[in-house]
C-alpha cells in the first residue's frame, strides 16, 4: 500500500515538473528568443509593416484602405474622394459576408466563376464607373485602358497595391482635382513603383497609402 502511494506521488512530482519545464522552455523561453530576433531583425515586419505620417500610425503597408466622402443622408454606398488615388474594389467577400470596405473581420474572394452574371455585372458597373471617374478635361479613358485590377477585388479583398497601369490612368483626374501639374502626379507614382520582388516573383505594384501619403505632402508643398 504504502509502495502504491509511494509510486504515486513519485509520478505525480515527474509529472509536475515535466509541466514546469514545458511551460518554462514553450511559454516563456522560446516566445521570448523568437520576440527578440523578430525584433531584432524584422522589426518593421514584426510591428505589423506599420505606415507612419506626421509622427502617427496611419496603416498598414499590407492592408488596403477606402478613400471614401462621408455618407450623405440616406446614402448606403459611399462615393468615393476622387482627390485621392482609389485602390482595388472592396467587395471583400461580397454579400457572403460582412467583411465588406476593409473591415477586418474576415477576408477572402467572391468564389464567383467568371461567368457568374453577379460578378459581371459587378465588373461592368465597376469598369463603366472607373471610365467616368477617370475622363476629365482633355483626357478620356479608353475601356482597353482600364486593367483588371480596377475592377476586381483581390483573393483576400484587402489588396494595398494596384497595378502601374491603374495608378496611370489616375493620374489626369487626380493632377486636375488637386490642382496639380500631370508631369507632377505621372512623376509621383512612378517614384513610388515597385518593380517584381528579387526581379521575378509577382508583378509591379504601386503602395496605395504610400502614394496617397506622398500626395498630401506634394499638395501641402504647393
Amino acid at each position: 500500500m504504502n509502495n502504491s502511494v509511494s509510486n504515486t506521488a513519485r509520478l505525480l512530482w515527474a509529472g509536475l515538473r515535466a509541466l514546469l519545464v514545458l511551460t518554462l522552455v514553450t511559454g516563456v523561453i522560446y516566445p521570448l528568443v523568437v520576440t527578440g530576433i523578430a525584433q531584432g531583425l524584422f522589426s518593421d515586419q514584426a510591428n505589423g509593416s506599420e505606415i507612419k505620417a506626421g509622427g502617427k500610425v496611419v496603416g498598414s503597408s499590407l492592408i488596403g484602405q477606402a478613400y471614401n466622402l462621408p455618407l450623405k443622408k440616406g446614402q448606403q454606398t459611399p462615393e468615393p474622394d476622387l482627390k485621392w488615388f482609389q485602390g482595388r474594389p472592396q467587395n471583400g467577400l461580397g454579400s457572403n459576408s460582412v467583411n465588406t470596405r476593409y473591415k477586418l473581420i474576415l477576408s477572402g474572394a467572391t468564389n464567383r466563376s467568371a461567368d457568374n452574371k453577379d460578378l459581371i455585372a459587378w465588373v461592368t458597373a465597376a469598369k463603366a464607373a472607373v471610365i467616368k471617374d477617370n475622363s476629365v478635361g482633355g483626357y478620356t479613358v479608353k475601356p482597353s485602358q482600364v486593367p483588371a485590377d480596377a475592377v476586381t477585388s483581390s483573393g483576400s479583398g484587402l489588396d494595398p497595391d494596384i497595378s502601374p497601369q491603374y495608378a496611370d490612368i489616375q493620374v489626369h483626374r487626380i493632377a486636375e482635382k488637386n490642382g496639380l501639374s500631370v508631369a507632377e502626379v505621372d512623376r509621383l507614382v512612378k517614384d513610388h513603383t515597385e518593380g517584381r520582388t528579387l526581379g521575378f516573383m509577382g508583378e509591379p505594384r504601386v503602395n496605395v497609402l504610400e502614394l496617397n501619403i506622398a500626395l498630401k505632402d506634394l499638395v501641402s508643398k504647393g
